[in-house]
């Protein structure tokens, strides 16, 4: 300690003796200074040219001693830079191990919670989270000899709910709990460990309804397990729609009732497929994502039209996922929170209701909408459909938040948010956005 404290007094006193070179050379007792006072007279008798002439042989001889003092200046400055440039590194090599050693001990740290978890865990839990040992031969290939299962950091803080997960006969029948890996994944466990059993299969499994009819018909019970919902019947989703109470799209199992209808008519808020689809040459809209696309309806609208939509979608008060697939069309079970599982520059259109909105987040929000415009291709659309926030936020947060962004403005439609139970100050905007060709 001491050492450095000198190395720091030596250091300040380099410094200084720069300054007070730079202030000789420009302050008040400079040369030049001193020059900038010589008077000479406009007319030359032989007194005043004999005071010149000593003046000017004296003034000769003090530049004569200050270029010699200049350069003696000049090489204690380069000294002074030098012993400065020394210690400086001297001093960087010093903080360096320390710098070194707190990174050492972050890693450490993280390694520790990952494999303390493992190694007072089950041996599952311990194959799901530890690496393991690639085949010779293909590590250049890889760019590492092991490969690392993907966990999330959020499976770190939640020991005893990962622990119940994990817990299972190996090679026989998994537990029913979709409901604790879908907490799970909502507390940023995702993705979630893989586990070595079966799922529970479905009691008197029938054949699913032959497409096209399966896009607007309803699967039968025996198609999915009903363990983790209230309701035990398709029947008792679509009737929900009459109870009391809050459900997560609410009436979006019934297939013939307002589901039917919806994205025929271009009006106001609403946007018609159709219209969206002729904003673009004919047949350059072939693949998409719909984000939160509750019962599939969206992607069904659009499998008609010879378009696919993979639609994202959480098990939140009923089998979404299930009854999306049982309709013929392509689910995937990840939350919003999740960088989008696409290329750069692939996707043709994505599509959101309702789900992005006010509710999540600025942050969140502005970390998904940057991730759907690297996802989209150039000329790609982005049709953000009712989306709700306080009258407020409209042009103070999302518009710039969108423009900041990059998206280029093809519709803009907004209108207040007339839903039961909404407050006057909400509203709702709907936008079809497109990712710049350049």
């Amino acid at each position: 300690m001491l050492h450095g404290s000198y190395k720091l007094k030596m250091l300040m006193l380099l410094i200084l003796t720069n300054l007070l070179t730079i202030f000789i050379f420009s302050g008040p007792f400079s040369l030049s200074s001193r020059n900038n006072r010589l008077m000479i007279p406009l007319v030359l008798d032989h007194d005043s040219t004999s005071h010149l002439l000593h003046e000017l042989n004296s003034t000769k001889a003090q530049l004569f001693a200050s270029f010699s003092l200049i350069a003696d200046l000049h090489h204690k400055i380069n000294s002074t830079n030098l012993l400065v440039q020394a210690l400086l590194i001297e001093l960087t090599r010093e903080r360096k191990p320390s710098v070194e050693k707190e990174t050492d001990q972050a890693v450490k740290s993280i390694n520790n919670d990952v494999f303390g978890i493992a190694a007072a865990s089950s041996d599952e839990l311990k194959l799901a989270f530890l690496p393991h040992k690639l085949p010779l031969g293909y590590s250049p290939r890889m760019g590492s000899d092991e490969i690392y299962p993907p966990i999330g950091a959020g499976c770190l803080r939640f020991h005893e709910e990962l622990a119940q997960y994990m817990t299972y006969a190996i090679g026989g029948e998994c537990p029913v709990d979709d409901d604790l890996a879908q907490k799970l994944i909502l507390k940023g466990c995702e993705p979630l460990p893989r586990r070595r059993c079966h799922p529970k299969f479905p009691v008197g499994y029938v054949e699913p309804t032959p497409f096209p009819d399966s896009l607007w018909a309803i699967p039968p019970d025996s198609s999915i397990i009903w363990d983790p919902y209230t309701c035990k019947s398709y029947q008792c989703l679509i009737d929900r729609k009459n109870f009391p109470g809050y459900f997560d799209c609410k009436d979006c199992f019934d297939l013939q009732g307002r589901e039917k209808r919806r994205w025929l008519y271009d009006r106001g808020l609403d946007y018609g497929i159709d219209q969206v689809l002729q904003t673009k040459p004919a047949g350059t809209i072939r693949i998409g994502l719909d984000i939160g696309g509750g019962s599939g309806t969206f992607a069904a609208r659009m499998r008609e039209r010879n378009i696919t939509i993979i639609t994202s979608s959480m098990n939140l008060d009923g089998p979404f996922n299930s009854f999306i697939a049982s309709r013929g069309l392509i689910p995937i079970h990840v939350s919003i929170s999740q960088r989008l599982p696409f290329f750069e520059n692939t996707l043709d259109i994505v599509h959101s209701m309702h789900v992005l909105s006010n509710w999540i987040p600025d942050a969140t929000l502005e970390l998904t909408f940057y991730d759907i415009y690297r996802v989209l291709r150039p000329g790609g659309l982005f049709w953000l459909d009712h989306f709700f926030c306080q009258g407020s936020q409209l042009n103070q947060t999302y518009a710039p938040m969108l423009g900041r962004i990059g998206f280029k403005k093809l519709r803009w439609n907004f209108g207040k948010k007339l839903d039961r139970g909404s407050n006057k100050n909400e509203w709702y905007f709907s936008a079809l956005l497109e990712k710049p060709m350049t």
